[in-house]
């Protein structure tokens, strides 16, 4: 389980708690607003975000092949210097 993911749910457990505790102790405090990270949390824990698979071209791959060599070369000779 990743850190975040535990964090959240930790959060949601705490803010359950309290309203919880508020609700036992009688007290008539007006309703918690839900703040930014609560609600970031929350959407983190119901729904985790899966990355899209990106697939490269031939034609792309080799123009990045071309390039690092390019780049190599220029290594190569600045540290010849």
């Amino acid at each position: 389980m990743q850190l975040s993911k535990i964090l959240a749910e930790i959060d949601l457990e705490i803010a359950r708690l309290e309203q919880a505790r508020t609700l036992l102790s009688g007290d008539e405090a007006p309703a918690a607003r839900k703040t930014r990270k609560a609600r970031s949390t929350e959407a983190a824990v119901e729904a985790p975000k899966r990355k899209k698979k990106r697939n490269l071209s031939p034609e792309g791959r080799k123009r990045i092949a071309e390039a690092v060599r390019r780049r190599w070369e220029l290594q190569k000779k600045a540290a010849g210097k």
